[in-house]
């Protein structure tokens, strides 16, 4: 017998934590503009939000999704905790929920079932644009839990994923607190601190989650489709050196498991370089690369 799409609703004290995860860096981020323009960025605070806004995110492209989602390569259990650590400290949700999200969503890609399609309310403007809330950030406001052991079996079975899981309030608190300690001994001051836990903190995890929404949402509505697959999944370059190398949504639907999202000449994947690095290093092995003949097979305009 199928198990359900949903295995419970959040309480209201669960979401009103949600709720203040998804908003506070929100609001920082809207604050940045302000403050950068006047005062309060240094060049600390800036490389300390690179670093890890580069962590965070590969440990969210390489790691939640096209190796524990998709099983684009094998690896050990040292690199498999490491990047379930590093997939957390994005704040987008434990790597069980992430998991088994992205499973449903593939599931059902843009159609009935789909927990964040912007096409579940129609094609009109005013239907696209309630589509595009709903794809970008809105559907992570609904009380509904999508059912881990229907989509996320293997995560569940696996006990160290477990403990990661079962630990993600620890995994927020460093992802908050490493750069916050950094910039206040790299500083040697207490405003040191502080800015590094707005910039490096707040104002990164903002921005890493609507880099990573914008997959969701735009790669859902504009950009190019070279490949046939049975949703409306695009290409849209101007997103793929942030999301590294996510944005090439089109070839990524068309081919699920592949480890190379940018398949085409031209098209960037730094997280496919990373876990190519992996396997040079013997850290990763069985990496599903590009097969061509799967390619041709799946193009729908002539190659150039």
């Amino acid at each position: 017998m199928t198990k359900p799409l949903i295995s419970h609703r959040r309480s209201s004290g669960q979401m009103i934590v949600l709720k203040a995860f998804l908003l506070i860096p929100f609001l920082a981020l809207i604050t940045a503009v302000p403050l950068a323009w006047g005062w309060g960025l240094t060049w600390l605070d800036l490389g300390l939000a690179v670093v890890f806004y580069v962590v965070a995110t590969l440990g969210v492209t390489v790691g939640y999704h096209r190796y524990f989602t998709h099983g684009a390569f094998k690896t050990g259990r040292p690199l498999r905790v490491a990047m379930a650590i590093a997939g957390s400290m994005a704040v987008q949700g434990s790597v069980i929920f992430w998991v088994a999200s992205h499973r449903r969503h593939h599931a059902f890609a843009d159609r009935e079932g789909d927990p964040h399609s912007p096409w579940l309310f129609g094609t009109s403007p005013a239907a696209l644009l309630r589509g595009f809330w709903h794809a970008h950030m809105g559907w992570m406001f609904q009380r509904e839990v999508t059912n881990y052991e229907r989509f996320a079996p293997d995560l569940l079975a696996d006990d160290d994923l477990r403990v990661v899981n079962r630990l993600f309030w620890l995994w927020i608190v460093l992802s908050l607190g490493l750069p916050t300690l950094l910039g206040g001994l790299l500083s040697w001051s207490w405003w040191g601190a502080v800015t590094a836990f707005f910039w490096a903190g707040l104002v990164r995890i903002a921005f890493l989650h609507h880099v990573t929404w914008s997959v969701n949402s735009i790669c859902h509505m504009i950009g190019d489709r070279p490949f046939a697959s049975r949703d409306k999944a695009a290409n849209f370059w101007p997103l793929a050196i942030l999301s590294m190398g996510e944005s090439w949504h089109n070839s990524h639907h068309a081919d699920p498991t592949c480890a190379r999202h940018g398949v085409l000449r031209g098209q960037l994947d730094v997280s496919a370089r990373l876990i190519w690095m992996f396997e040079k290093l013997g850290w990763a092995r069985d990496v599903r690369w590009p097969r061509a003949e799967r390619l041709a097979a799946k193009r729908l305009e002539p190659a150039s």
